[in-house]
């Protein structure tokens, strides 16, 4: 049988690798299709997931209770391979809730880990304010540096609930070994809570005590949601191309594996 895995390559390419390459390709002209088509005017249609639907009906629940909305964009960075995009992904909602916060009065807290975070965010809300026609409403002192230290912000993201009592408490971004104090907290402050993360690790926490959870790669699809962009949507479908092509390769592999035949096997090896 032919064995892909004989194929000589040159030096410049690593054996094994192949695949994954070409794979990535793929995705790449995907992606590059449907924020061509988005940019025509064919946005690609994304399901509808209640968690980010809630993150309205939290701020009117904040409203009615005359409490502000307390929303976090998560503890990391914006330079990390694997946790800046959710930070990325938490600003986005951010500057979604903050213009709902804006259009119906309702006072909005930040609480801010990094110090490279903290002129972003505060430019977010800001921004929200000057389009709205309401820049006197703005208070820099609500978008709150609390601590460089992961327990040090974690106490005082606590006692700002217990203070405050917040009506929602939206947290989307990434979190790790305080997600399960800051989302119990909240419970106990009497919120409604929409959390989120793509930590594998801390998604039963916030499961377990939010009243709505984005699990995983929902955070950035939120994003995308929220904003309307339609190139931000057909990215998500550029992606969601490259799944397709995952889960194909698996059943088929699957397939010709129980008739004995080992060709994708083999071009694993490629």
């Amino acid at each position: 049988m032919f064995e892909v895995s004989q194929i000589n390559l040159s030096d410049g390419f690593v054996a094994g690798r192949m695949l994954g390459l070409v794979g990535l390709l793929l995705i790449m002209l995907a992606s590059a299709y449907f924020i061509y088509m988005a940019r025509k005017g064919k946005v690609p249609k994304i399901r509808r997931i209640a968690g980010i639907d809630a993150i309205d009906e939290a701020i009117g629940r904040a409203v009615e209770m005359g409490r502000p909305v307390m929303c976090s964009h998560g503890i990391a960075g914006l330079t990390e391979a694997t946790t800046g995009p959710q930070t990325i992904a938490g600003l986005g909602v951010t500057a979604y809730v903050a213009k709902k916060c804006v259009d119906v009065s309702t006072r909005l807290m930040i609480p801010v880990r990094q110090p490279n975070v903290w002129p972003i965010a505060a430019d977010i809300v800001e921004t929200a304010y000057r389009m709205a026609g309401k820049p006197q409403e703005y208070k820099s002192s609500d978008i709150m540096f609390l601590s460089t230290d992961q327990f040090g912000f974690t106490s005082s993201y606590i006692g700002i609930l217990m203070r405050e009592k917040p009506g929602a408490n939206i947290m989307v971004g990434a979190y790790w070994a305080e997600s399960m104090q800051l989302a119990t907290s909240g419970a106990r402050a009497g919120c409604i809570q929409i959390a989120g993360t793509a930590a594998v690790a801390q998604i039963p926490y916030f499961v377990l005590a939010s009243d709505y959870c984005l699990i995983g790669e929902e955070i950035y699809a939120a994003s995308a949601y929220v904003s309307g962009e339609g190139e931000q949507i057909a990215s998500l479908a550029g992606q969601d191309f490259g799944r397709l092509i995952a889960v194909g390769i698996m059943l088929l592999g699957a397939l010709l594996n129980t008739a004995g035949i080992k060709m994708i096997i083999d071009l694993w090896r490629w």
